[in-house]
């Protein structure tokens, strides 16, 4: 070979040997980016859906845990199964996975390929340990790892039963190592007395951190009924637990002595709720008793009795407390015997939470709130399983007590878990008991039998006859019901729908309104004392927004004319406009708000709503019609009436003459002497129109008038009117002189025409005239007819409607 040869050649071998010296460099970073593949760890495919992940995770982790696998390896192989698990149920850190490949653990999301070979240039000439940062988070914090959807799903719901206490950290935040010892401590302290323990990855969940409100790490948060708190104390445990001490209600557990426990334990009538009363050595509430306390509050008042105070020896006598060991007593209907009693020097949670559980509700608890009925009486699911409720329908007058009492003491002497007593009074639960007494009026108690069988509400029962009083009859009775519903479900031979039952317990709106006003300005007064600008700007851009449409309000109301805000002057009524002119029909009433009428049918269930019962103010339009009539006069009402529909004080029904022909009779009979006309024919109530107050117990009515050719139709609208009581009477009568003469010349062509005439009206004409009608009814000008009580729908009934 030539020495020009040798040179051609010399640089070839020398690229080639770059080449392999920079693949061996590069070598170690693809084997390490192979070597781990979070789908091969957890043995799903890359389309595996997130249900599938989550069920190799659990599957994987309970054969490799560290407890339970004794294999050395075994702490390893956890670590990864754990790792992969993060990477993979996180869609982000998934999708990010699948386009880079395997990453370092520090390395920020959306980092491109090349700046991988950075890190590696880094990581070849400083180790990790130089910061003295830990390479992975430990595995103790790994279970307490929030994510966006399990925080809303399950923590945010859970904060209403216990208080969460979380940690906002991130992988580089040196801060966060100084506080960890005292947070160990913390959680070992607090997580066995009931409190919630959560961590969230500022790097990772940047929705979640926004949703708290969490920006700076490390910051910890408290939780309690989703009401995000921060902590702004110096990280001490002390103060830690003094901070949820802090965000629990001050009135969970009320103190108590010997002057005060009777009126606590007799509470039960009013609260509807069983009492605990917890004695102690210590003179304030353990911070355990306040945790179950909360947890427990819909179903049980607690008290607290310092055992150390001179104040509360009558009471230490009276139940015979043991003064070494903490002693909880738990109390029902009976005030002076406590129904179960548990001690024990070291009072754990788990049983203080069992001797609640088993004893939540009250030998005969009241159904106050659906949520009451649905765990008291569930709804049936397995044969075995079936729950019978046998319900009390009562009343909280005196008179009832020995009644309630007697139920009291028979639910006591017949326990059975197949059995579930309970009582309810008929003035809270009016719905409740017409469903299941079938609208019958009853002024005695009523005992029924029931089984519910569907979440829509749908129940199997059967009343009791006989009623119920308190005898040793009726308990006997009631006794042989028992035992037949036990022997024969079938027996419960009556099924109905039972409505959703009133929240008795619920505070008054103003009650809840100033609640949330309180919460909404401690929040304020929290950020603007600890906050800094950037979170306070949203606060601060609400309040300034308020007050600019606070005071520009006032500065336009300042200079606007003084003319502009003058109300209009009401039209007077001595001149009322005459039937004649329809150019202003409509304006008295509201536009319609739906493109229909909604017009209901007078029956024996909604008479009592639709009428009788009608709120003040409030005026029902009926049309009285017949089988035959039924579809062309419904046609023809809600065509006159629907400009009339948007008005909020009027409402629009029709009454079936073929199935209630004795009502209008017995209505008009009923009128006050004086207010209809003698002389006035009723013999056909077809199309006839009322304009019933059910509150001031009048109405006002329409009489179907001929409308043909003569011009002289138009006039007869007085006469389609009744005269009422003597006022309304003279003011229609001064205020109508000029169609006085219009009126009568239609009565005396009414009147030679006769009855032939009348009975020849055609039904679409009938209505005709309804509009104008309307106008003077919403105008206040027609007479009105006064009647003492409103006559009852069914006409073998002889009560009236007061």
């Amino acid at each position: 070979m030539t020495a020009a040869g040798a040179r051609q050649t010399r640089p070839q071998w020398t690229s080639t040997l770059y080449l392999l010296l920079f693949l061996l460099v590069l070598e170690p970073c693809f084997v390490r980016s192979a070597e781990f593949d979070p789908y091969k760890i957890l043995g799903v495919g890359r389309r595996a859906s997130q249900a599938e992940i989550k069920k190799a995770y659990k599957t994987l982790a309970r054969e490799w845990h560290p407890d339970k696998n004794k294999d050395p390896s075994a702490e390893d192989m956890f670590i990864k199964i754990s790792k992969s698990y993060e990477i993979l149920s996180n869609e982000e850190r998934r999708a990010n996975f699948d386009r880079y490949g395997q990453m370092e653990e520090n390395q920020p999301f959306g980092q491109s390929p090349h700046q991988g070979f950075r890190s590696f240039h880094h990581s070849f000439y400083f180790d990790e340990s130089f910061f003295q940062f830990p390479r992975s988070r430990e595995f103790a914090d790994s279970k307490y790892l929030l994510h966006h959807a399990q925080f809303n799903s399950e923590v945010l719901p859970d904060s209403f039963r216990r208080p969460y206490l979380i940690k906002v950290t991130s992988e580089w935040c040196f801060a966060c190592i100084h506080i960890e010892p005292v947070w160990k401590e913390t959680v070992e302290e607090l997580e066995p007395l009931g409190v919630g323990i959560g961590i969230i990855d500022l790097g990772y969940e940047r929705r979640l951190s926004n949703q708290l409100g969490a920006h700076r790490a490390p910051s910890i948060i408290g939780l309690v009924n989703g009401r995000v708190s921060f902590f702004h104390q110096a990280v001490v445990r002390e103060h830690l637990r003094q901070f949820i001490e802090d965000l629990l209600p001050s009135t969970l557990v009320q103190k108590i002595s010997d002057s005060n426990y009777l009126s606590f334990l007799e509470a039960w009538q009013v609260e509807n709720k069983p009492s605990v009363l917890l004695f102690d050595q210590v003179p304030v509430v353990p911070l355990l008793y306040k945790l179950t306390a909360f947890a427990f509050r819909d179903y049980v008042r607690f008290g607290y009795v310092d055992q150390g105070a001179t104040h509360n020896s009558r009471l230490l006598r009276q139940f015979n407390i043991n003064t070494y060991a903490p002693t909880m007593l738990l109390f029902k209907e009976d005030t002076q015997n406590p129904v179960d009693i548990i001690q024990a020097r070291g009072m754990k949670k788990q049983i203080m939470d069992e001797f609640v559980t088993n004893n939540k509700f009250l030998q005969v608890p009241r159904l106050v709130n659906q949520q009451l009925f649905d765990e008291l009486c569930p709804i049936k699911q397995f044969h075995r399983r079936r729950k019978f409720c046998v319900l009390l329908i009562t009343d909280q007058d005196q008179a009832f007590a020995p009644g309630n009492k007697a139920f009291l003491d028979f639910a006591a002497a017949n326990k059975k878990d197949v059995l579930r007593f309970a009582y309810v009074y008929q003035q809270h639960q009016q719905p409740l008991c017409q469903a299941l007494l079938r609208n019958q009026a009853t002024l005695s108690p009523q005992v029924v039998l029931l089984e519910r069988r569907t979440q829509a509400g749908k129940v199997l029962f059967r009343s009791v006859g006989g009623g119920w009083n308190g005898s040793e009859e009726d308990k006997y009775r009631l006794y042989g019901e028992i035992e037949l519903l036990q022997k024969d479900p079938s027996y419960l031979s009556s099924d109905a729908t039972l409505p959703e039952l009133n929240n008795e317990m619920a505070p008054i709106f103003i009650i809840r309104w100033l609640n949330a006003v309180y919460d909404y300005f401690l929040q304020v007064y929290d950020e603007l004392l600890y906050s800094n600008w950037r979170e306070m700007m949203p606060i601060l851009s609400l309040i300034f927004s308020a007050l600019f449409i606070l005071f520009g309000t006032v500065i336009i109301q300042a200079f606007s004319e003084p003319g502009e805000n003058k109300p209009q002057k009401p039209k007077s009524k001595e001149q009322p406009p005459s039937p004649g002119d329809t150019t202003d029909r409509g304006t008295s009433s509201r536009p319609p708000k739906k493109d229909f009428v909604e017009v209901t049918e007078l029956t024996d269930i909604t008479y009592t709503s639709n009428l009788v019962r009608l709120r003040p103010g409030h005026i029902n339009v009926v049309l009285v019609l017949s089988d035959a009539s039924k579809n062309v006069l419904l046609r023809k009402f809600a065509k006159e009436v629907f400009s009339f529909s948007g008005t909020q004080t009027l409402h629009f029904s029709f009454l079936n003459l073929d199935k209630h022909r004795h009502w209008m009779p017995a209505l008009l009979r009923s009128a006050r002497p004086g207010d209809l006309e003698d002389e006035q024919d009723f013999s056909d109530f077809t199309g006839h129109v009322l304009a019933l107050n059910g509150h001031k117990r009048y109405f006002c009515l329409f009489r179907p008038v001929f409308t043909g050719d003569e011009s002289g139709g138009d006039s007869s609208l007085s006469d389609a009117s009744v005269c009422s009581s003597r006022k309304s009477r003279s003011r229609s009568r001064s205020s109508s002189k000029s169609r006085s003469r219009s009126h009568s010349r239609e009565d005396g062509a009414a009147s030679k025409r006769g009855a032939s005439r009348a009975t020849s009206i055609e039904l679409h004409h009938k209505l005709d005239r309804l509009g104008l009608w309307m106008e003077r009814l919403l105008e206040g000008t027609l007479p009105r007819v006064h009647v003492p009580a409103w006559p009852s729908l069914d006409p073998h009934s002889s009560t009236s409607h007061s």
